[in-house]
This record gives C-alpha cells, structure tokens and sequence, in this order.
C-alpha cells in the first residue's frame, strides 16, 4: 500500500455507496494507487512543458465492459501531494497562490455519465478544484482486463482531458516582458489506471 492514502472511512463510505447503486452486470473496481498514475502538464514560459503527479489518491469506479454506459467514477485526491520534483515549486503550488491546500485539501471527481464511442468512452463529470466545481469531459480507453497471480480480477484504463486553470480559480502568474505570461493557462490532464475488482461482501466488512 502507499504510504499516502485518504481517509480510510471516506473511501469504505464511497465503496459501500457505489455497491448498494450498481446496475445489474456492473462491477466495483476499488482504484490501485500502486499502479496508477495521476499526471499533469503545463507550459512554461511558452517554451517548455512542467511535467508532475499526485501522489496521493483514491477512488472506486463501477463498470460491465458489455454496457459501459451504466460506468461512474468517483475520485478523491490528497492536493498536498502534488510532485513536480522541485520541492520550492511544490511548496508554491501547495500555497494560496494555487492549490491552498489548507483551505481546500481535496480534488475530486465525480461521473455524471458515460458515453460510448468509436474510440472508447466519454466520462462526463464534474471536477472540484479549489472549491470550485466544473463540468469536464475525460476521453478513456478501456485497455482490458486481467486476473493477477493472487487471484484478483483486475481491469485498465487511460484517460486524458484538457481545463483552463483559470476556471478554477487558480489565477496566479507573471507577465513577460516580451509578452505572454509565466505560467500557461491549459492543464493537460493524464490517467493511467489500474483497478481491482471489490467484492461485496469486502465492501461491506470494511
């Protein structure tokens, strides 16, 4: 397990409402911290791109591959443990400037549906930064299912989608001399993750 984790309550309180709505053929997945990746870009300066990660998160998502439509998603992360591999930006990042992780400890993400289409799955949700909440669209992959050598059952995905910063009031930068600003205002958002089935009787012990 990660050394980072959110509440343990809160995602048993998630685990245990998702079991009680899942449609007939779907299944409980509990998110793999340990095999999943929660990336973001930004330019910089309009020359370069900042590359990091949250550490810390989790989540449940239900889903039957024969009817992803009946899919939901439902995603806490922990802002403090946002990674840039340099600490003084981290530190800026975790500040009121940004993220005022004090004020506002959580990102979160919750499915409103699920479309599919030619290419995957649209998730439509609305995502909560800073306290502030906005409807976002994340194109997802279904990359397949597996059963570990314990015995678990286990399925993948990879998701990306683009937001403005500014939407969420995270309005922090410093004008160029030539022009433009320091920071950019488009956030790529990238998912790599992996999932392990719950088993209702799990769920409903912890």
């Amino acid at each position: 397990m990660s050394n980072h984790k959110i509440s343990v309550t809160a995602i048993a309180l998630v685990a245990l409402a998702l079991m009680g709505s899942v449609p007939s053929g779907s299944t409980t997945y509990a998110i793999d911290t340990q095999h999943t990746q929660v990336q973001f870009r930004v330019r910089h300066l309009g020359i370069s791109t900042v590359t990091g990660q949250f550490a810390a998160f989790g989540g449940n998502l239900v889903f039957d591959p024969n009817a992803m439509e009946d899919g939901s998603v439902d995603v806490a992360i922990e802002a403090a443990s946002i990674d840039t591999a340099v600490e003084a930006r981290d530190k800026h990042l975790r500040s009121e400037d940004f993220f005022d992780v004090a004020e506002h400890p959580e990102i979160t993400f919750k499915s409103t549906s699920v479309e599919t289409t030619e290419d995957g799955m649209k998730v439509n949700g609305n995502l909560t930064i800073r306290g502030v909440t906005r409807p976002v669209v994340l194109d997802a992959e279904f990359n397949g299912s597996a059963v570990d050598p314990w015995g678990n059952s286990r399925v993948g995905f990879s998701a990306r989608t683009k937001i403005s910063r500014q939407d969420f009031g995270l309005t922090w930068n410093k004008p160029l001399e030539a022009g433009g600003f320091l920071v950019g205002d488009e956030i790529s958002i990238l998912l790599d993750v992996e999932a392990i089935e719950q088993k209702a009787e799990a769920a409903g012990a912890q």
